[in-house]
Order: C-alpha cells, then sequence, then structure tokens
C-alpha cells in the first residue's frame, strides 16, 4: 500500500486548497493516511482495520460528548427531571454518536435536555428520521417553520398555499378556480417541498379543508399573530401542505422568526374573497 502524503487539517479548511489535497486529507480522517507514529505502508490490513476502528470509535465518543455538554446547557436546574426509558436512551446514543455536523448536534442536544425535563415528546421514529436529515435539509425545514401556521386551534401545522371554488354560480365568472400562493418566492421552492415529502416531515399529498361559509369563519396563527378569515361567498375551500408528526415534533425544537413578507403576501392572496380580521 503506497503511502498517502500527510495534509494539515487547516489546509482542509481552506477554500483554496487543491481537490487532490482535500481527498487525502479525508482518507486521514478514515485512518487511511499517515500520522504520528503511525504509517499504513508499514502495517498489516488487520492493523490498518485496527487503527481505522479506534478512530471511528474515537468521533463517535466525541460526538457524544459535545451532544451531552449541549444537553446539560440546555437543562433547567429548577424543573424537575424524569427518567428516562432505558430503551429510548440506548437507541438516542447509538443514532447521536453518528451526528458530526456541529449544528445538528445542537439539534440532538436540546432534545435530551427537552426529553429529561418532559419526556414522551421525541419518538424513536422521529430520532431515526432526523439521523438521516442534512444540514441542508434542516435549513429547508426551517424555512418551512416560518410559513407554518395552525387553523382552527388545532395544532396540527400546516403550509397555507391557497383557496380555490369548490362549486357554485361564482366559479363561472372566474378566470381560474380559486388562488394559490408561491412558497418560492419565501425561500421554499417546490423542489423543497419534495424534498420535505422525501425526508418524512411533510406528507405527500395536498390537504383542503371542508367548504367554508360566512357562519363559519377560519381563525389561523402565523407565529404567533393571530387572523380571522371570513369567506364573502359560499363553497370556497381552503388548500394547504401537513407536517407529519415526525415534523410536528421536530417543530417544538425550532423557533424560527415570522416571515412577514409571506403574511403580507397571505392578506394580498385572500382579501379578493375573504374578510380578514
Amino acid at each position: 500500500m503506497a503511502e498517502i502524503v500527510n495534509v494539515s487539517a487547516s489546509q482542509g479548511n481552506q477554500p483554496d486548497v487543491s481537490a487532490r489535497k482535500k481527498a487525502l486529507l479525508l482518507g486521514r480522517q478514515l485512518g487511511l493516511g499517515s500520522e504520528e507514529g503511525y504509517r499504513p505502508a508499514n502495517a498489516s490490513i488487520a492493523e490498518r482495520a485496527e487503527h481505522r476502528a479506534r478512530k471511528l470509535s474515537s468521533q463517535y465518543q466525541s460526538n457524544i460528548e459535545t451532544i451531552y455538554a449541549i444537553a446539560i446547557s440546555h437543562t433547567p436546574s429548577d424543573v424537575t427531571g424524569a427518567d428516562l426509558d432505558p430503551d429510548w436512551v440506548h437507541q438516542f446514543f447509538k443514532l447521536a454518536e453518528q451526528i458530526h455536523n456541529r449544528n445538528m448536534q445542537e439539534l440532538w442536544g436540546r432534545i435530551l435536555a427537552n426529553e429529561i425535563t418532559s419526556p414522551g415528546n421525541f419518538s424513536l421514529r422521529t430520532l431515526s428520521t432526523l439521523k438521516q436529515l442534512t444540514h441542508k435539509e434542516a435549513q429547508m425545514f426551517e424555512k418551512a417553520l416560518t410559513i407554518a401556521v395552525t387553523i382552527n386551534g388545532d395544532s396540527k401545522l400546516k403550509l397555507l398555499n391557497g383557496y380555490r371554488y369548490a362549486r357554485g354560480v361564482g366559479r363561472l365568472f372566474r378566470k381560474s378556480e380559486g388562488a394559490t400562493i408561491a412558497f418560492s418566492l419565501f425561500g421554499l421552492p417546490y423542489s423543497s417541498i419534495l424534498t420535505l415529502m422525501d425526508a418524512g416531515l411533510l406528507h405527500r399529498s395536498e390537504f383542503e379543508t371542508g367548504e367554508l361559509n360566512s357562519k363559519n369563519p377560519v381563525n389561523f396563527t402565523l407565529a404567533g399573530a393571530k387572523k380571522r378569515l371570513t369567506p364573502k361567498h359560499g363553497h370556497l375551500l381552503l388548500s394547504y401542505y401537513r407536517l407529519t408528526s415526525t415534523g410536528d415534533e421536530l417543530a417544538q425544537l425550532v423557533r424560527p422568526k415570522p416571515d412577514q413578507e409571506y403574511a403580507k403576501a397571505l392578506n394580498a392572496l385572500f382579501s379578493k374573497d375573504f374578510k380578514i380580521d
């Protein structure tokens, strides 16, 4: 086995370092490169496997310690803690040890702190989904939460994207049967919607409310701001995407700033066929 050239970590973090040096640094991280006191060219394949296993074990230990330290920093001392289910704890750390991204480690630490304070909020299914979530997908999810609403007191979060006429004479005198809002204008293109569906955070189908009328106004809340929509006509339906139970669980970890431009766009969208209070 040819000896691999040493590459320092500082070089690997520089944006102008060559692709070859980046690849060599990756080899070192995997235990395939030369280090002080270790030369893969002088080691047997069994020794190289043992070396790589030690490096991986050390990295996993570092990940767990970082996540645990984050959890401690988020755990209050003036609240009674709970005894966690041993199986949940085992699976949590088995999954958490493989979380390398610092931002994602922050999420895992907050989950652990939340469970110690108030257990039962995060299922093992949600943890498995979170483990597969990339940092980019997590950013998409956070963006989705900036425009998520609750409707009529239902705690399940939804992405309200428009309305349509279900039936009636009114639809005959309109250029289209409804009105929709483009999420892409607010940093959430349809490709991101599909990604969140694939990640198990959004249901794959679009949902609609029942038919609305002036006697049944709709109350919705966007980032704490409450609105009431009273239909000016009958036979109107609201359309939306809905977070999955996993998405709702993970949403507890995020406190996004409301998208004021989206709120204005919603007002403009509904103003024609709804009275807005």
